[in-house]
């Protein structure tokens, strides 16, 4: 019998880094988008400390014109060879995507970046310096076109919000190709940040409206149902745009319980929601950092459902409050407001959301705080057609699944044991899918009696929802010392 030499073995190895060919050398073409990138990161240093680089539209493509161009060939150039399928070689051994030394400082930079961007004015009065306000000058001719007005902090976030999406999003296509799901999921995550909580809000404003982004729904834009926002702003002076406003406003609350009776709560959380738009393209890199531990499921269906209660009281307490001509509250009631948009808003949602990417995942917020999720999460547990369904017999336990979960479900577990996946904080996004080699793993929608046992009573399943969380009869692969005595539920 002949003998197969061994290449690599990696338990005398040390279950280390592999050996790898080296990487090709740069092609001329991905030079010259380096080149680029580089040239437009020279041109926003220079403009900051304050070059004009021509002024007007001149500078604004001299900077975020030729980062974007840049970035968006570096993503097309570097992936264009690639065959179609799994792509995350290393990823474990990057300095970037496993907590390295340059996650960490990516992650103390836009959690900075938050913290700079949300109290700039009360920074400033602490000494800082006005860090911000050449790149919000440099975005006048854009604001200018789009609002009517000059620019400020807050445009400058949506414009970098929304080109991240669009720029990242061109990665996803070209990552997910040849997987339709992912790319008709990327599409519509751009065209709804770019033309519904970016473009039509701008028009708004242009015309002296009320703010509103139309992908936004209460309780995720806890405002939208505030009596000030609903009396003040809607039905207060806007007109019939106005009405329009509070027409949409409520035709999306009310419209909420049956798309996600249709297809999940993946119709909003994966293909409509700006705050899930960036985490599945600016977040993506990092989808592997989610913690799948059961330790980690308690806290979130704790945190998350208490900030959903939050929002329901806050919003029913200012209608009382409001009915009651302020004698509930007083003048605390402007507190109440600022309480949340502080504690909630800003730095669950911004700072710790979106700046704990690199070292935590890319939803944090989506599966620890976001309102939104949570009841929608409810609804799709209890009564809802949608279920990933799996082919134990296909398993190879190899474990992908799990690992790019980026809401942390040990996926790997249900698909051992050939069970649907009916979670709570599942978004569908479909990338356990996308990266199982097997193709064990199918999102599908059925009769929701048919998801699991116990499915068809919508009671029993909200009574069984106030349990523990348990994995039992499996050895989790993230928890090797769970007891193997346990069923998964």
């Amino acid at each position: 019998m002949s003998e197969f030499p061994i290449l690599f073995d990696e338990e005398a190895g040390g279950f280390g880094e592999p050996p790898k060919r080296p990487a090709p050398p740069l092609r001329p073409a991905q030079r010259a988008a380096a080149a680029v990138i580089a040239l437009g990161a020279l041109g926003f240093v220079l403009y900051i400390a304050g070059l004009q680089l021509g002024g007007g539209w001149s500078a604004i493509g001299a900077t975020f014109g030729l980062i974007t161009l840049g970035t968006v060939l570096w993503f097309w150039l570097d992936l264009r060879d690639t065959e179609p399928g799994i792509k995350h070689d290393g990823v474990f051994f990057s300095g970037v995507q496993s907590r390295g030394l340059l996650g960490w400082s990516l992650g103390i930079f836009i959690t900075g970046f938050y913290i700079v961007l949300y109290f700039y004015d009360d920074l400033q009065k602490m000494g800082m310096p006005a860090l911000l306000d050449r790149p919000i000058q440099l975005l006048d001719p854009l604001a200018m076109l789009t609002q009517g007005g000059g620019s400020s902090r807050w445009f400058l976030y949506g414009v970098l919000y929304t080109s991240a999406i669009l720029v990242f999003g061109v990665r996803m296509f070209m990552k997910y190709r040849g997987n339709r799901y992912q790319q008709l999921r990327t599409a519509s995550v751009m065209f709804f940040q770019f033309v519904f909580a970016w473009m039509l809000p701008n028009l708004l404003i242009f015309f002296s409206k009320p703010y509103m982004e139309f992908n936004g729904i209460w309780p995720l834009k806890q405002d939208y149902l505030w009596p000030e926002k609903v009396l003040g702003e809607y039905l207060g002076g806007a007109g019939v745009i106005g009405v329009l406003l509070f027409v949409w406003a409520i035709g999306m609350f009310v419209a909420t319980p049956l798309l996600t009776y249709l297809f999940g709560k993946r119709w909003y959380c994966s293909w409509v929601c700006g705050c899930g738009g960036l985490a599945e393209t600016l977040g993506d890199p990092w989808r592997q950092q989610s913690d799948k531990s059961t330790g980690a499921w308690k806290i979130e269906r704790w945190m998350i459902h208490t900030v959903l209660l939050i929002v329901v009281f806050v919003t029913a307490s200012l209608w009382i409050d409001h009915r009651m001509n302020g004698n509930l509250y007083g003048t605390w009631s402007g507190s109440l407001r600022k309480w949340y948009g502080f504690y909630i808003g800003a730095i669950f949602s911004g700072v710790i959301g979106v700046g704990f990417y690199p070292v935590l995942g890319s939803r944090i917020w989506c599966r620890f705080g976001c309102p939104q999720a949570a009841i929608l999460g409810i609804w799709q547990r209890i009564f809802s057609r949608f279920r990933i369904t799996t082919n134990g017999g296909q398993c190879i336990s190899c474990g992908n699944c799990s690992t790019y979960c980026e809401m942390g479900i040990d996926v790997r577990a249900y698909a051992q044991k050939s069970e649907n996946i009916v979670r709570a904080s599942c978004v569908g996004c479909g990338v356990c899918a996308a990266v199982c080699p097997r193709g064990v793993l199918k999102l599908e929608n059925g009769l929701p009696g048919d998801r699991f046992d116990g499915a068809e009573s919508a009671l029993g399943t909200f009574r069984d929802a106030f349990n523990d969380p348990r994995i039992y009869d499996y050895r989790s692969w993230q928890s090797s010392d769970q007891s193997s005595e346990n069923t998964v539920k």
